[in-house]
């Protein structure tokens, strides 16, 4: 089976722009070396492409189902090759080696992750969430949480989630309903419901480790109000606590990831008599949202990576089939009796190829990179350590957003070269687009980023982080203006950020919040085609003076970048610098 990612544009990205090698000169990854890193992602490779690339079409036909007694049954191949993954250690990836991890740098456990969401989407989701799980609970847990529920989950014999919405407030946390009462051993009765709860319950593990957000006594009103807590599946003793699964949600795309309505606490695996769920607080009452952070920004980025692997996949296949499918004929071939020649050879083929190439190879630079940050947390201190927290905190609401919009457009791309094939189901381009239609939905909505971007990330600090971006950026733009080969791109590039610093600047000119976020999407879209376009001349200078087939295919997709999505953004940062009142106006009765 032909594999779903390119190891080549990896090991550009990793260690010829990024120099990830040079980690292994730091204490924490002094253990690693470039071998190190190339057996992990050789092996992730491998273990995708024969374990969970074939299970992929799978899983998207049998959907899950609860069976006559009661448990999720999935298809026996999918717990199979999740049994690979963890008989290969690969959950324990960026883990401190004091937990029993492999404390392997952020930004090469990222890449090994890849390899699997390219492979079969729905499956990888168990693992990586479970990660995220983990680490939120390595953070802010007790000693005791971390030895009884994060070791076996480094270990991958517990899975994880997160339970953050409910059916009456989806992104809305303010609106939780959830309540946790405090019981006399120190413990929490939870009673509630939670909705859209992804690997909520299956039997692919031993427990599954639930981290749930509820309202404890003396919160207040709102967010204020809400802490976290670990409750499981099943407690340490084996015991089975009063988590039940109500029903599954039946998805368009990553079918095989089951999505779950959960009910804590209404008595359906515990005693009436004990009312609620057992639940453990993770760190502070009332701090809940907060520490759930740790774990939804590790989420936003890991949504932003599954979608670059889907659409990469798609462009790899949409690549393939351009080279052998033959149809038509140059326009400019006067012989109607000629052969008909591989599509790849039209030029709006070959349009829709570098659309996709731009995207993707774009957008996976920006993931890694946003790893590559995770590690300078975690390496430096003092200002290194400042500088990388807060340009991850600005980039996090694009590097989840763009890729899930634009990599998502290269699966719809994708699907326009099959043609016709393309939209049946023998071919894998239509389970691409399903699968990735929901990253667009998961981790918050554009509009959700939109705000967070403009509201807050650019303007906190009286404006610190939009200034530390444009600083990285203007950084880049004047090395790449020295030389002949990248001056024109620096030149474009630095016009488009002077326009977004100054539609943020005029945004928020009217001290009017409702008007300055009214075109925080258009805001959002433009930032990120920026970032990308820094990413691709970043890119462009690490390819330098090479040749050869593969540079040259990079300055291509820069080219078709600066070309043809770059200029989008200087019309929606003029809707954003006008203060467009459009949508702030519409009456709801007009539409």
């Amino acid at each position: 089976m032909a594999a779903p990612l390119s190891r080549r544009d990896l090991e550009f990205l990793l260690y010829e722009w990024l120099d990830a090698e040079a980690l292994t000169r730091r204490d924490r990854f002094a253990e690693h070396s470039r071998e190190t890193f190339d057996a992990v992602l050789e092996l992730s490779e491998d273990i995708a492409v024969k374990c969970f690339a074939p299970v992929n079409k799978l899983g998207d036909q049998n959907e899950p189902y609860v069976g006559d007694d009661g448990k999720v049954v999935l298809p026996a191949e999918i717990s199979a090759g999740i049994d690979e993954f963890r008989k290969a250690g690969l959950m324990a990836g960026s883990f401190d080696e004091t937990l029993g991890g492999m404390q392997l740098p952020t930004v090469i456990s990222r890449a090994s992750s890849a390899w699997f969401q390219a492979a079969n989407a729905a499956m990888s989701s168990y693992a990586f969430l479970t990660v995220g799980n983990a680490n939120l609970l390595a953070e802010y847990g007790t000693p005791e949480q971390i030895d009884t529920w994060v070791r076996p989950m480094v270990e991958g014999r517990f899975f994880g989630t997160m339970c953050l919405s409910e059916p009456q407030a989806g992104s809305s946390l303010a609106d939780i309903t959830t309540k946790a009462q405090p019981a006399p051993d120190g413990t929490y009765r939870i009673t509630g419901t939670k909705m859209w709860i992804s690997a909520g319950e299956h039997e692919l593990a031993e427990n599954i480790v639930h981290l749930v957000l509820a309202k404890a006594p003396g919160g207040g009103p709102g967010v204020k109000g809400i802490s976290l807590f670990v409750v499981p599946k099943y407690l340490a003793d084996g015991t089975r606590n009063d988590v039940a699964l109500v029903g599954l949600n039946h998805k368009m795309g990553n079918r095989a990831t089951t999505n779950t309505l959960l009910n804590f606490g209404d008595g359906t695996h515990r005693p009436t008599t004990e009312s609620g769920a057992v639940g453990y607080l993770v760190g502070e009452e009332h701090r809940g949202l907060s520490y759930m952070f740790h774990m939804m920004n590790e989420a936003r980025i890991g949504v932003g990576f599954l979608a670059t692997a889907l659409g990469y996949a798609g462009y790899l296949a949409s690549l393939e089939y351009a080279k052998v499918r033959t149809q038509g004929r140059p326009v400019d071939q006067k012989d109607p009796s000629s052969s008909p020649v591989p599509i790849i050879e039209h030029a709006d083929v070959k349009r829709m190829l570098l659309a996709e190439k731009s995207y993707v190879e774009g957008a996976l630079a920006l993931e890694l990179y946003c790893s590559a940050l995770v590690d300078e947390q975690a390496t430096t201190t003092g200002d290194a350590h400042a500088r990388a927290s807060l340009l991850l905190d600005v980039l996090t609401p694009i590097a989840k957003s763009w890729p899930s919009q634009w990599c998502l457009e290269a699966n719809s791309l994708a699907i326009q070269i099959h043609g016709g094939y393309g939209y049946t189901k023998e071919f894998d381009v239509e389970q691409y687009y399903r699968d990735n239609r929901l990253n667009p939905i998961h981790e918050g909505t554009h509009g959700i980023h939109g705000l967070d971007l403009l509201g807050r990330k650019v303007v906190m600090g009286d404006g610190k982080g939009l200034a530390l971006l444009a600083e990285t950026i203007g950084a880049t733009i004047d090395r790449a203006s020295s030389s002949q080969a990248t001056a024109g791109h620096a030149a474009d590039l630095r016009k488009s950020l002077d326009q977004l610093i100054s539609a943020t600047a005029k945004a928020w000119s009217t001290g009017d919040p409702a008007v300055a976020l009214a075109n925080a999407t258009a805001y959002l879209e433009a930032a990120g085609h920026i970032v990308v376009a820094w990413l691709w001349l970043e890119q462009l200078l690490a390819v330098g003076e090479h040749t050869g087939d593969f540079y040259d295919g990079k300055r291509a997709a820069a080219q078709y970048f600066f070309r043809y999505e770059l200029p989008k953004t200087e019309p929606q940062l003029a809707l954003v610098s006008a203060c467009d009142r459009t949508t702030l106006d519409t009456d709801p009765a007009w539409l």
